[in-house]
């Protein structure tokens, strides 16, 4: 059956991606995108699509991110949302709403989403330099467990900018950590497309090497694998891929947890199958989030990350029961 499951994955990300345009609180008919000029094909080209591409994009992205960690770490919890990464881009995009930036880069990039960029970037380095501080390389224990203390340390901080600003700002920065799919044109579209294609190419060039890290890092090293080299070059991968993705949709938790879990159970561990099925599935799923979240309480829409992590919350604690069991 499992050679059947890559198929049936692309399936549903095609029929996600098809489907999602058309739903909302107004119709749109063929007539009106073919039709220029009118209210049905704005919405459909210049709300709709865009909204579903970055959607899946994110998902997409995310999944692959969450994918690799798991190798990388030997951990089945890990994730970009756990590691620090998505909470030092938080932090760069607090300080950017608390202090009022404003500026552009390429004409892509606001100065919220750069702030939030180089907030994740900030992160990784610190991650970095924490896990390597005594000089004996970058091992999978210490650079968890210094993403965890990162992730605390930019979430008070977080706190702190936070607490000091006013109704407004507070407002912006608590509806901006809630995560959302929100973009007007397909600018966003485009800057998001390389933090995917990079995540991707690395992860499906490494998929032997991803293999041979889940086995242990002693069988990688006897098989030839520069398990440190290779270890900067995937961290530094998806540090980048989730620095962009944050910086333009905010944070959005446990799509990097569970799809790889879910896609495992369909194609097998092998990354090279496992890569292009949380590529599909991931960035389908996250269209599906999306979709939900601006139809089921319209006429008002919920931030997507709110809803991907209520439904990640309960993965997660039956994931932990079946690891008990």
């Amino acid at each position: 059956m499992k050679r059947f499951a890559l198929p049936a994955v692309l399936l549903f990300s095609l029929l996600c991606v098809a489907v999602a345009p058309f739903v909302g609180m107004h119709s749109v008919s063929w007539e009106d995108i073919l039709r220029s000029g009118g209210n049905g094909g704005r919405i459909f080209w210049e709300l709709r699509l865009p909204r579903v591409l970055l959607g899946w994009i994110t998902g997409a992205t995310l999944s692959l991110c969450g994918m690799v960690f798991q190798a990388l770490f030997r951990n089945d919890l890990a994730s970009p949302d756990m590691l620090g990464v998505s909470t030092g881009a938080a932090f760069g995009a607090v300080l950017s709403i608390r202090f009022g930036f404003s500026f552009t880069v390429f004409g892509l990039f606001s100065a919220l989403s750069t702030s939030a960029f180089l907030g994740a970037m900030l992160a990784t380095a610190v991650i970095y330099a924490a896990g390597t501080l005594r000089g004996g390389g970058m091992s999978e224990g210490t650079l968890l467990l210094a993403g965890i203390a990162i992730s605390f340390l930019f979430g008070s901080l977080n706190m702190i900018v936070q607490y000091g600003g006013g109704y407004v700002d507070t407002f912006r920065i608590m509806r901006w950590s809630m995560g959302g799919i929100q973009t007007a044109g397909f600018d966003s579209v485009r800057a998001a497309l390389p933090g995917l294609l990079l995540i991707f190419c690395t992860a499906r060039l490494c998929s032997r090497e991803l293999n041979l890290f889940v086995c242990g890092e002693e069988l990688a090293l006897s098989r030839g694998v520069p398990a440190e080299r290779m270890r900067r070059l995937l961290f530094l991968a998806v540090s980048l891929a989730v620095g962009v993705n944050v910086a333009l949709c905010g944070p959005i938790g446990f799509v990097g947890l569970m799809v790889p879990h879910i896609c495992r159970s369909l194609v097998g561990s092998d990354h090279s199958r496992l890569c292009g099925a949380s590529l599909l599935f991931g960035g389908g799923f996250l269209v599906l989030c999306d979709t939900a979240a601006r139809t089921l309480w319209a006429p008002a829409e919920i931030p997507v990350g709110a809803l991907t992590s209520s439904i990640g919350s309960f993965f997660f604690l039956w994931l932990l029961l079946r690891k008990r069991r």
